[in-house]
């Protein structure tokens, strides 16, 4: 982010933004006849090799078998995949789809309406790229509830894109890494929904984000490398208020996660009883044997930050991102540090669970990229695919999805080639499936 003074919206959407050149796909219902898929090989999100040969039977949004051979139902839509490998469908557990890099410094004077279009266009992208489910966890409407208006939207059918499961705004301290105030001129006054000090208010925000609908609590249990007022080294909540935030959302029935990097912030957070943490790569060796011990997700988000720390001395890399001069000396700062941190979760038996941060880097990148960059630094192909499937799934405590099998639903994807020899073709998806209705098939582009 950069530092800006406030403006007005109107003469920031005078700029070309980018939903303006894409096509919105309008949505799709499952097919009323039954879908033979016959896959050249098939991966079923919980084995540790390809089953082969397989086909799936799908009906009125679900698997209904799943066998060599399934037998063709009259009527039945046959679709051939013999050079595929069909997976189920990705999830992404860390997307911010109200959020462009190149807003980073303006999107707080964005319009919720303005916000609300943005969304559209990066759920119909995440679509494309075989995500069928995502969990967006940092609203950028500080002032109204666009990713939960979006998740309504796609659930009523009114807009096409992958299955939405909001966390509401990341909640924050004032001058922490979620307050965008220091984005704005001295002589602003903004109200921004998502800032809690002390318990109290704490307690307020938290109910306020479930009442309208978030389904995860994220708050910011450090600082960051994009934000510039803080420090990915601090730790803003207290014990006393992590534990107050944790604890409000629990008892209304909803899970926490949060925003960390650093040993403090994660042990403050495991105590208070957190489901997942997102980033954690700044932890020990000791901190990551806490989070497996207690059977905590870890979200770590490594294109985004790993790749950063990695190519800290490319110039030509740091051009290209247009990066403010402060997030790059953060980088340069923790860069060793990162990259040990990194080699350390692939050598650990935490829950890894795939997120990706975009968003924070541009939807013309392919989000499928977060699996090449976890076997770049360690993580196996098959733990890396089942942090998109089944571990996602059950952490999302979503039995239905993530895995493919009879009764579940159909969310299907392929992809040429075979994922466990070339982790790259997660990023050639050309066949995607959510809730039985067909969004991409090969030869579509």
């Amino acid at each position: 982010m950069k530092n800006a003074a406030f403006t007005l919206t109107a003469p920031l959407l005078a700029q070309p933004l980018s939903w303006a050149s894409t096509a919105i796909a309008a949505p799709l219902k499952a097919d009323p006849a039954p879908v033979v898929i016959v896959a050249g090989n098939l991966w079923d999100g919980l084995a540790d090799n390809p089953l082969g040969p397989m086909e799936l039977l799908v009906e009125n949004g679900k698997i209904s078998a799943m066998a060599p051979d399934v037998g063709r139902p009259e009527g039945a839509r046959v679709i051939s995949l013999p050079d595929h490998t069909v997976t189920p469908g990705f999830i992404d557990s860390h997307v911010h789809v109200t959020l462009r890099p190149e807003l980073e410094d303006k999107i707080f004077d964005l319009s919720s309406s303005a916000k609300a279009l943005l969304g559209v266009e990066a759920l119909s992208i995440l679509l494309g790229h075989g995500f069928t489910t995502v969990r967006d966890t940092g609203d950028m409407d500080i002032h109204g509830y666009t990713t939960c208006d979006l998740a309504r939207a796609l659930a009523e059918g009114r807009i096409a894109g992958p299955r939405l499961i909001p966390a509401g705004h990341l909640i924050s301290t004032r001058g922490g890494h979620g307050d965008g105030e220091p984005l704005l001129g001295a002589d602003s006054n903004p109200w921004q929904n998502s800032l809690a000090d002390g318990v109290d208010e704490i307690r307020k925000v938290v109910r306020r984000e479930i009442s309208r609908g978030a389904q995860w609590i994220k708050f910011a249990g450090s600082g960051g490398f994009s934000s510039p007022a803080d420090d990915p080294s601090q730790t803003p909540y207290s014990q006393e208020e992590m534990n107050v935030m944790v604890g409000t959302a629990r008892d209304l029935g909803i899970p926490a996660t949060l925003h960390v990097y650093g040993d403090e912030g994660i042990r403050r957070a495991l105590t208070a009883g957190v489901r997942g943490i997102e980033h954690g790569n700044l932890a020990s060796r000791d901190t990551l044997t806490i989070i497996e011990d207690k059977g905590v997700y870890l979200v770590p988000t490594q294109f985004a930050v790993i790749r950063q720390a990695r190519l800290i001395d490319d110039d030509a890399f740091w051009k290209a991102a247009d990066k403010p001069p402060y997030v790059r000396r953060k980088y340069r700062k923790y860069a060793a540090q990162l990259m040990e941190a990194a080699k350390n979760i692939a050598d650990s038996k935490v829950k890894i669970v795939f997120g990706t941060d975009i968003g924070t880097f541009s939807f013309d990148t392919n989000n499928a990229g977060e699996f090449g960059e976890m076997v770049a630094n360690g993580i196996s192909p098959v733990r890396a695919l089942k942090a998109a499937t089944s571990m996602a799934a059950e952490m999302l405590q979503m039995p239905d999805i993530g895995v493919l099998a009879a009764g579940k639903t159909a969310d299907i994807v392929a992809m040429p080639g075979n994922p466990f020899d070339d982790i790259s073709v997660t990023e050639k998806v050309d066949f995607v499936m959510h809730d039985g209705a067909i969004h991409k098939s090969p030869g579509q582009g």
